[in-house]
């Protein structure tokens, strides 16, 4: 029987186990934390189920994937309205945006400027002149007004780098309406990405996010999967006839015997783990390639509700963080009565100040931003709960395309491995994505082992025209 061991147990890894399992493979899952999801997972805080930040399931998902998670969570998998608020020049506009919002909510100021772009876009253009980057894409397609006011302060905050810093392929798969024409027309009734019927909602489990992973993780177990948790891989051997994973567990080094080895963990790692040469280009492409990292602070808070809106964005960098959700609001659930939490996403680099910070500190960090957008905690805070998290976001800076490249050939030429998923991609993914190159990978393998290299390349270039869902 072929055996395929999966290394990570996030959405990619533990929809890729399921779908093994349930064709006949044996399949052993290799996971570092103690628990699955990874960054898509739930925990328990106050007896309200919150998640790694503002995660939801797109209708933009493939059929085939959302066809699965209904297949597992049934009624659970609840269609919700999306009800959040941009704060913008000092107003705030409902988000998914509405057009009648935006008349009477928008900012005189930055309506006159919106309309003074698209009056110059109107006239003659010599198209970008000298290198492209996320800001040279945006200002072209969406007019200055928007770029500095909105995309551009927020990119700074999210990415830790100036606009002109980062790379192009950033504008075209972050920024899905690249364009005022693009932006207006997803304004009309009926224009979103699954018609009028799925435009303005999003689906949700009942039980968290995390929900997803726990089922994928609960069916792949009992289709024949074995999920080792609180696990590290130490070596992966690809050299020779008989393949092996090794990996450490409580003390002790165990070795798996694997026909394939499905990788979904940070690509940047292989370069230590695998037994086969590295060059040394590949080495200096790999020290180059960075992550974003991101602290993830929760309040619980001794009152029903902060607000009727499940998040609140802020592009304006006076505030410390780029999002604030309210759990409670992306369910139907209304327990626990008289409690509910917020979540605030501080994004950071790896041991920065940001990073450094205590709970108390980080706290106090958010009800001070809380306050300067007119949103001040009035009720008392009943606990504060911190979770870090180094590897969550690829950094796309300018020129990281190269690097990449030669990391992502290394890796391809590797026989017996593939690597996919956000981490092992390196790419900001939604879950759906990654449950959908897991599919893929999957229908990859051969009967007798091996990996059609033909189709995987030509998913892989469908992977790339993957775009971001907000």
């Amino acid at each position: 029987m072929t055996e395929v061991t999966v290394l990570g147990a996030g959405p990619a890894g533990l929809a890729a186990a399921l779908e093994l399992a349930e064709s006949g493979v044996g399949v052993t899952v290799i996971e570092r934390q103690q628990q699955v999801g990874g960054n898509a997972t739930s925990f328990d805080f106050g007896g309200i189920n919150v998640d790694y930040g503002s995660h939801r399931l797109h209708p933009a998902s493939p059929p085939q994937v959302l066809e699965r998670i209904r297949k597992l969570l049934g009624e659970d998998l609840l269609t919700r309205p999306r009800h959040g608020r941009i704060r913008l020049m000092g107003r705030w506009i409902h988000f998914p945006l509405r057009p009648v919002d935006l008349l009477l909510r928008m900012h005189p100021r930055f309506a006159a400027g919106v309309g003074i772009d698209l009056a110059r876009k109107a006239l003659p253009s010599s198209g970008i002149h000298g290198t492209e980057t996320f800001a040279s894409i945006l200002e072209k397609g969406l007019g200055k007004t928007i770029c500095s006011e909105f995309y551009f302060p927020y990119a700074r905050k999210i990415w830790g780098l100036a606009p002109d810093q980062i790379s192009p392929i950033q504008a075209y798969k972050r920024v899905s309406a690249g364009s005022i024409g693009k932006m207006l027309k997803r304004l009309l009734p009926g224009s979103g990405s699954g018609g009028a019927s799925t435009k303005g909602i999003f689906y949700y489990p009942r039980h968290g996010f995390g929900q997803i992973c726990t089922a994928l993780h609960e069916a792949a177990v009992n289709a024949g999967a074995t999920v080792h948790l609180g696990a590290n891989v130490s070596e992966i051997r690809l050299a020779g006839p008989d393949r092996q994973v090794l990996y450490e567990q409580n003390g002790s080094t165990h070795t798996l015997a694997t026909n394939q080895v499905y990788s979904t963990i940070p690509v940047t790692l292989l370069t230590q783990l695998v037994d086969a040469p590295v060059p040394a280009e590949v080495v200096t492409a790999t020290e180059a390639l960075g992550f974003r990292s991101m602290v993830l602070v929760y309040l619980l808070l001794d009152q029903d509700r902060f607000t009727e809106y499940d998040a609140h964005y802020f592009p304006g960098e006076e505030f410390p963080f780029t999002r604030i959700s309210e759990t409670k609001n992306y369910s139907d659930r209304s327990e626990p009565a008289g409690r509910t939490s917020l979540c605030a996403e501080m994004p950071c680099f790896l041991n920065d100040a940001i990073w450094s910070l205590s709970g108390p500190e980080l706290a106090d960090h958010v009800s001070a931003g809380l306050a300067r957008a007119g949103l001040p905690l009035t009720a008392k805070i009943l606990d504060v709960q911190v979770r870090r998290i180094a590897h969550a976001y690829p950094l796309f800076s300018t020129g990281y395309e190269q690097h990449f490249a030669l990391l992502d050939n290394w890796v391809d030429q590797l026989d017996g491995l593939l690597s996919f998923g956000r981490q092992g991609l390196y790419v900001h993914d939604n879950t759906h994505h990654a449950i959908f190159m897991a599919q893929a990978a999957v229908h990859c393998l051969q009967q007798d082992g091996t990996i059609d290299t033909a189709a995987w390349h030509e998913q892989r270039r469908i992977f790339e025209k993957h775009v971001v869902e907000d």
